[in-house]
This record gives C-alpha cells, structure tokens and sequence, in this order.
C-alpha cells in the first residue's frame, strides 16, 4: 500500500491533537515526524509515538515529506504554507487560512505555482447533521434559500487567541469563518456585502473582542446572519455550539451540528456535562484530505474556499470601524 508521508508543524492550535490521532489511525499514513518552537507542547507525543522532533519546521520540510498539517498561531500561516509550497508539499492549513488577504492571495499562488494542493480545515462539513442538510438542499427539499441564520457560540480560548499580534482578531475572525464557509456552501453564492459590531463583553481586560454579529447579503439574494461570539462562561455545560437555520422558499431546515451528546450530571462535577458521541468530524476532515492528495484529486475545501470565508470576517472588523455595511 502507497502511504503518505505526513507531517505536522505547531500545535498551538488544539486541533492538532485531534488531527494527530485521525492521522495516526489511518493505515495509509506514515507520519515523519511534529515541528513546534515550543517544545513542551508535543513532548509527550514525541515520547510516547517515537517520532522526530523539530524546532524549525524547516527542519521538517527537510525530510521526506508529501504533505504538512500547520496548526500554528494565525500570523504564521501564510509564512509556513508557502514555504512548504515551495518545497513541494501539500498543505492542509487550521482555520483561518490567514488574516489578510494579499497574504492568503499569497499562499493560493504559491500552491499553485508549485503544483501542490492546498486545504482549509473546515472540519464542520463532515458534521452529520450539515452533510444531511447539504444533502437536503441539492434535492430541492426546501425550494430556493432565502435566508441563514447561524451561530458558532464558543468559550474564550485565551492564550495566543487573545493576543491580537498572533491571532490577527478576537471572536469575530475566529468564530465567524466554520459557518461562513457552511453558508458558502449551501447557498453556492458569494458574500458582497457586510455589516458587524463587534466588543469585549463577556470577559474584562481583553485586547481582542469577544462577541459579535455579521450580517452579510449574498450575490444570489440570501441575506445571513451569524452569532460569533466567546459568550459560553465556564457553567455552560459544554465548549459551544454549531447552528444554523435555513430559510427556504418552501421550507426550513434546522441543524444543532453538536446535538448528539449525552448529559451528565453528578455532585463531583458542581455543574451538567454534556459529552460529544457523534462522529468525528475531524477524523473525516484529515481523511478526506489524504484520500485527495494520494488519488490525485482535488481537495474538498479549498484554499480559495478558506479565503472565502475568511474575507468575511476582516470585511466584518472594517464595518464596524467604519460603523456601516462594506462591499467585497
């Protein structure tokens, strides 16, 4: 069996280690070995997986490698994407893809220029309850969409998150961009105009923001709107939420993507739990990206997919600077 050669740089981002168990898990997959500055960071995997370790992903790239997994801080993704680019890897790339958009402009052209596929990892496609909904739309069950309403209700990660020079953005670009790209993908249309707000609410002494609302009009006539805030506090009995509501001609379609899960509720905790047991969405995600790059095939989110997305959410910051809607 042909496997592929991966490896991954940073896990600055928590998924990374959800990544690293997928692509543990795949027969398919050799991985080469982990990249990260810090080193205390996958110390334990190193040890207990026996892999190489890097301080410079450019030590990484120096291996025999087919493709990369970046999960870095923000600021670092368009720099490590197109120097992987440059040496031939394919690169699967954490959300957002970047956070400017001449830079990701960049990191598009120099997968392309090298011949090499480039990914965002958009894992809340493979949620059940999107891929049905998707499934929904493309047989005209709900006639024409009209409107979306959507949410991606989550708890302040702090950390690098909150430090605008690593993160680029608070709430707003990091919770916008999952259900922008699910609203780019059901409506098959593109985002021409948004208007945000955005603030520090729920948590003082904050540099970056940590709610907001964006609105935005579709070039096809759908209006959408999405909830992207860090307004679930620690009592909330889970990490967040994933929803949306699509408004159709002839019907609606409700999805809770997080939905399965079992509540638990015991002394010892002082609060409720409720514990995920659906699919692993991001299993599928680093799958589906291996399956594309070891069959030849394009990728199923792209980088221009991830750019998509992504140009929502800045549109979103200079809204609100400039207090009205903004074209794209």
């Amino acid at each position: 069996m042909k496997k592929l050669k991966v490896g991954m740089i940073s896990f600055a981002h928590g998924h990374a280690y959800s990544y690293f168990e997928a692509l543990r898990t795949l027969a398919e997959v050799e991985l080469v070995g982990i990249a990260d500055p810090v080193e205390s960071r996958v110390s334990a995997l190193v040890a207990e997986h026996k892999l190489p370790y890097f301080n410079d992903y450019r030590q990484l790239l120096d291996q025999e490698v087919d493709a990369v997994v970046i999960c870095s801080e923000n600021v670092f993704h368009a720099e490590i994407t197109i120097e992987a680019a440059r040496r031939g890897k394919h690169v699967l790339c954490e959300k957002p893809l970047g956070i400017q958009n001449d830079e990701m402009l960049a990191m598009i052209k120099a997968c392309r220029d090298n011949q090499v596929q480039l990914m965002t990892a958009f894992p809340c496609r493979y949620l059940a309850a999107v891929a049905q909904a998707k499934k929904a739309i493309e047989r005209g069950e709900i006639g024409s969409i009209v409107a979306i309403k959507g949410t991606n209700r989550g708890t302040a990660p702090g950390g690098w998150f909150v430090d605008p020079k690593l993160s680029g953005g608070g709430a707003l670009l990091d919770h916008t961009v999952h259900v922008m790209d699910l609203m780019n993908w059901f409506t098959g249309s593109e985002p021409t105009e948004v208007y945000a707000y955005a603030a520090t609410l729920f948590k003082d002494n904050l540099d970056v923001d940590d709610t907001g609302m964006l609105h935005m009009k579709f070039a096809n006539g759908v209006f959408g709107v999405i909830d992207t805030s860090w307004s679930r506090t620690p009592p909330f009995p889970t990490w967040g939420d994933v929803t949306m509501q699509i408004i159709g001609t002839s019907g609606v379609i409700s999805i809770d993507g997080l939905a399965q899960i079992n509540e638990l509720y015991a002394q010892q905790n002082g609060k409720g739990q409720w514990n995920y047991w659906g699919d692993n969405m991001d299993f599928h995600l680093i799958q589906a990206f291996v399956k594309a790059i070891l069959h030849g095939q394009p990728v199923p989110i792209t980088g221009e997919d991830g750019m998509r997305s992504t140009s929502v959410a800045l549109a979103g910051y200079r809204s609100m600077e400039q207090k009205q809607p903004v074209t794209l």
